[in-house]
């Protein structure tokens, strides 16, 4: 069974997050892509639109599909993106916002990882593929920032989801599931390889 996590989370309950742990996300959350990362990487805090709050929150790497229906936003596709394309902004927006919990796709680089042990974030995988599946879990969109700036896909969505699954693959340890995975592979690369050679 997932563990049921109420956003905002608690310093305590975001460090006992465990590695490969499966976590239903109930609350707010935020998409950022690669403009608002940019950005919000070198904007104060008094550049950002009235309403927006993003201290102690959460990031999602995702560039929604958004529709207008019954004068209301409504989201009908939310799949993760590369997580990667944002290792360089991430460890300081981790920083600067006090982030909970970044959810993406992927993974993310060692700088991250070193952010989520100092800061107490962790990084959680959401599932490729599934965009459909997920946009169910979002029940509400009660604002949208930088949407003339960024355009529909880069802009900054508040959503409000309902068990929004996802897994830990870096924990507030600093651990991540997918070095874990790449420095496995790598050791039984290596001795198919020598065993090929003899």
């Amino acid at each position: 069974m997932p563990r049921i996590l109420q956003l905002p989370l608690r310093p305590e309950e975001i460090r006992s997050l465990q590695l490969n742990e499966q976590v239903e996300l109930n609350g707010t959350i935020f998409t950022a892509r690669d403009a608002a990362h940019k950005f919000l990487s070198k904007a104060s805090l008094a550049d950002l639109p009235n309403g927006l709050n993003l201290h102690q929150t959460v990031f999602y790497h995702c560039g929604p599909v958004v529709i207008r229906e019954h004068g209301e936003w409504k989201i009908t596709a939310a799949g993760p993106t590369t997580s990667i394309r944002e290792e360089t902004y991430m460890a300081k927006l981790i920083e600067k916002f006090s982030l909970q919990a970044v959810i993406g796709k992927g993974g993310m680089g060692e700088q991250t990882a070193q952010a989520c042990k100092r800061f107490g974030c962790v990084y959680l995988h959401a599932v490729g593929g599934a965009a459909q599946v997920l946009a169910k879990a979002v029940k509400k969109v009660p604002a949208v920032y930088f949407l003339e700036e960024f355009g529909f896909p880069e802009a900054v969505w508040c959503l409000e989801v309902e068990h929004f699954p996802a897994v830990v693959t870096i924990n507030a340890q600093g651990n991540s599931l997918h070095l874990k995975v790449q420095e496995d592979s790598q050791r039984v690369l290596q001795q198919l390889l020598a065993k090929q050679a003899l």
